[in-house]
């Protein structure tokens, strides 16, 4: 998860339509596998396995990040949270790479080193930025190395050694729209974050848009902002 993107919408992230609405996609893409144990990579402030604890049967997550300052536990709905800067060898059934691989220069291998730690049968689920051509300031701001099609990034997790489940695009519905934006700002590629903080009206506006795109997620192989694949260590 981006961590600049955290820090631009603050307590308000919840609310935001786009992190709302990832957060609906996720949950009904991992809703098949019923996880029990989350391990949440470059998880920032735990947003999505937090989500996934108070709105699923979900009943723990390890959250690993570099920028955490320390170690420390937390709770939701009862359920703990701890946050780590490394972890071992772990049970977890569901690895979250929700907005990182596109952050490292060794995807596969980022990928196959939390393979390594979690048992057979183990589920994947990443996201990632959708569509070299939709390059902007808004990348480099957030450090991004890459954008991926999604038969890109199933590639790299297969080459990592991974079993592909599904995969889909989301944010179709808002794509145009913001694909003709970042076409037309491409010559402007200073680096500047594209999201930004909205009224009531605009964020349920927004999510209404992207809730109405939910039933189709599961067999959107055509476009959208990211890109969403569920795959499993065999």
């Amino acid at each position: 998860m981006d961590l600049k993107e955290e820090d631009i919408l603050g307590a308000d992230i919840g609310q935001h339509w786009y992190y709302r609405s990832k957060a609906a996609a996720l949950r009904r893409a991992v809703a098949g596998i019923n996880p029990q144990r989350l391990l949440d990579v470059g998880a920032g402030s735990g947003f999505f396995s937090r989500h996934l604890l108070a709105e699923t049967g979900a009943q723990s997550a390890l959250c690993v990040d570099i920028g955490y300052p320390s170690d420390r536990d937390e709770q939701v709905a009862g359920k703990p949270v701890l946050y780590r800067r490394d972890c071992a060898m772990t049970d977890c059934d569901l690895v979250l790479m929700m907005d990182v691989l596109e952050h490292v220069d060794d995807d596969r291998g980022l990928l196959r080193r939390y393979a390594a730690k979690v048992p057979a049968g183990a589920h994947f689920l990443v996201t990632v930025p959708a569509f070299g051509f939709m390059w902007s300031g808004h990348d480099v701001f957030l450090e991004h190395k890459r954008r991926y099609t999604l038969g890109e990034i199933e590639v790299a997790m297969r080459d990592a050694g991974l079993q592909i489940v599904k995969g889909a695009y989301y944010f179709g519905l808002v794509f145009p729209l913001a694909a003709a934006v970042r076409l037309a700002s491409r010559r402007a590629s200073e680096p500047k974050s594209s999201l930004k903080k909205h009224g009531l009206l605009t964020n349920s506006l927004l999510s209404a848009v992207c809730a109405a795109e939910l039933p189709l997620f599961p067999v959107n192989r055509l476009a959208g902002l990211s890109a969403f694949v569920l795959a499993y260590k065999r």
